[in-house]
């Protein structure tokens, strides 16, 4: 009884669009005020805020996400597209292949999905529908290909699981590495194949001569070099991911500087909506504690780990189960939200099943990228369609090939854990 109706008032508030970091910390103090009155809520809701707040780690998030900021400004995303097009538009298909590594490249410098996604919708999508591409197939390409922001270092979402499931943030960065680029593989290799069955979704570009294709090899540059300052001084160990992440903002501040785009206007806007980013993250981890101190004293999580042991199943089986679990979820809830509810719970029994949670956060969000296409929440398809003004049905329509694909990329990363685990293995 106790644990029921939080539980319910939950999900009920969070159906009426209320914000999930105020419904949880609201539903945590009506659950700790269940079990030891307005004496228990009012020493956590003092003490929780500066706690929360005062963690170090917690900085990477300001830093990461004002290097986006600046790398929205510096117009980079737009380059990198062009270099994909003049390496790969000759090819049928070359422009969506094109996407899939612009997704790549700028998921390397920009940790969020959605900025992706609307991104890559204002740039690449044009782009192929001019060339001839049937709409669907063009925008379910751009819709999967912003999802790889969400896996790629710097990823925000990857930090958030590592700073509520409290493991090592550098490694876990690191472990996406190579599955995300499994995961580009396959977006490239699902074009391939339905250019393959019905050659007239994507036509072929102009060829490109020699010397402006390595011409525009030099745009890579600046991006390789950000991508260096991020994650190759975190697995070198020269600095921890919070010292990355001020590198990686001052250098997203060169890149905006030296593209001539930046001013005081669109300084000030960067430093605007980096902050209001910031905050929102920092309410929904500050109402995430709340809500984890009521869990931890009504023991759901080791209730939950001792009855899933008593069942005397394979752990395998019950990794199956929670990935199928986290497929659902994902259609009817953002995917913010299904870490902050759900972490707190499954990584501890994740942990006393044997699995590593840093493998296991790789794995969340491989399926959290399936969770941005599929309806009825697919944010990623909104925002290519609300950018494109294709039909949001269209959208759908043309990502459920990526869908089908990505499925396959996911059973390999969960069957196969050193795939994602041998890179982490070998940090310094």
């Amino acid at each position: 009884m106790i644990t029921t109706f939080p539980i319910v008032a939950l999900f009920i508030l969070l159906g009426l669009a209320i914000p999930v970091g105020l419904v949880m910390a609201l539903v945590g103090m009506a659950g700790l005020h269940s079990i030891g009155g307005w004496d228990m809520v009012s020493g956590i809701v003092q003490s929780t805020p500066l706690s929360t707040a005062g963690s170090y780690e917690l900085l990477t998030l300001p830093m990461f996400l004002l290097m986006a900021e600046f790398v929205l400004i510096s117009g980079v995303a737009d380059d990198l597209f062009r270099a994909g097009a003049a390496w790969t538009g000759r090819v049928r298909g070359g422009l969506g292949m094109a996407t899939a590594l612009a997704g790549a490249g700028f998921g390397a410098i920009c940790g969020t999905s959605t900025a992706a996604a609307a991104t890559l919708s204002a740039t690449t999508l044009p782009a192929m529908i001019k060339q001839g591409y049937r709409p669907d197939v063009a925008a379910g390409v751009v819709a999967i290909s912003g999802t790889l922001s969400m896996l790629i270092p710097p990823s925000v979402a990857l930090i958030i699981y590592g700073l509520i499931a409290e493991v090592n943030i550098g490694k876990l960065l690191v472990a996406g590495i190579v599955p995300a680029m499994i995961v580009t593989f396959t977006i490239i290799a699902t074009i391939y194949v339905l250019v393959l069955r019905d050659p007239s979704v994507a036509p072929a570009g102009p060829a490109v001569p020699w010397a402006e294709k390595f011409r525009l090899l030099k745009v890579t540059g600046p991006v390789l070099l950000l991508f260096a300052f991020v994650t190759g001084t975190i697995y070198s160990g020269i600095a921890t991911p919070t010292e990355a992440s001020a590198l990686g903002a001052l250098a997203g501040f060169g890149l905006a500087l030296s593209s001539g785009k930046l001013n005081l206007g669109t300084f000030r806007k960067a430093l605007v909506r980096a902050t209001y980013g910031t905050c929102m993250i920092m309410l929904i981890i500050l109402g995430a504690t709340i809500f984890g101190y009521y869990f931890a004293l009504t023991q759901i999580t080791q209730d939950l780990i001792i009855w899933v042991q008593g069942l005397g199943i394979s752990p395998w089986i019950v990794m199956v189960m929670i990935v199928a679990f986290y497929l659902v979820l994902g259609c009817f809830m953002d995917q913010t939200a299904i870490l902050i509810l759900t972490v707190p719970v499954i990584v501890p029994l994740v942990v006393a099943l044997g699995f590593d949670p840093i493998w296991f956060g790789v794995v969340m969000i491989v399926t959290a990228e399936v969770g941005l296409l599929t309806p009825p929440v697919g944010l990623n398809c909104f925002v290519v369609s609300r950018y494109s003004g294709i039909p949001l049905s269209e959208v759908f329509k043309g990502v459920l090939p990526h869908i089908l694909a990505h499925l396959l990329a996911l059973a390999l990363i969960v069957g196969i854990p050193e795939i994602t685990l041998w890179l982490p293995s070998h940090m310094n």
